[in-house]
């Protein structure tokens, strides 16, 4: 967090708040929402896919008109594409050019291809204004260090099984 907040201190310089064009000078904070959205897929499951045609897929064969489902979360946490698949690291993705946009399969929270989320960039733009504008304007913290537990509910969509209790101070 500490590096994020001196990347949005370092755009911000001084102003009121961080603008939808710093964004893109601000490489660190990308790297965090896509390590985020690696480690807690919003939809585990993508919309399910039907073979339009006879295929042999890693030793499967997959016959025609068979629904496939794309198990996203498995794929982002798979150890043969992520080195320590299980840690929070968004330097993974600092020169890299892995993108969730759809055409890097082993990080796809927003799906891809045709049935790909129609509102991904506006989703990201919003999730980076307001992480952004969170650490340049509040130094956060713990409650209490000693209860963090980032275990997921199982479900259609992925959320916390216990809320993360954070206080926010105004940075001076």
């Amino acid at each position: 967090m500490k590096e994020l907040q001196q990347e949005a201190l370092e755009i911000g310089q001084g102003r009121s708040m961080i603008v939808e064009d710093d964004l893109d000078k601000m490489p660190y904070l990308k790297a965090v929402l896509k390590e985020t959205l690696r480690l807690h897929t919003p939809i585990p499951l993508l919309v399910p896919r039907e073979s339009t045609q006879d295929v042999k897929l890693l030793g499967y064969d997959i016959q025609s008109g068979t629904q496939v489902l794309i198990n996203a979360w498995t794929i982002a946490r798979d150890p043969s594409n992520w080195e320590n698949p299980e840690e929070f690291r968004p330097e993974r993705f600092l020169n890299s050019p892995i993108d969730y946009k759809g055409f890097h399969f082993e990080l796809i929270p927003f799906g891809a291809g045709r049935r790909g989320c129609p509102g991904i960039q506006f989703a990201m733009i919003v999730n980076e204004l307001v992480l952004a504008n969170l650490v340049y304007k509040f130094d956060l913290a713990l409650v209490d260090e000693e209860d963090l537990d980032m275990s997921e509910a199982n479900g259609l969509t992925v959320h916390k099984k216990l809320p993360i209790l954070v206080s926010a101070t105004p940075c001076s």
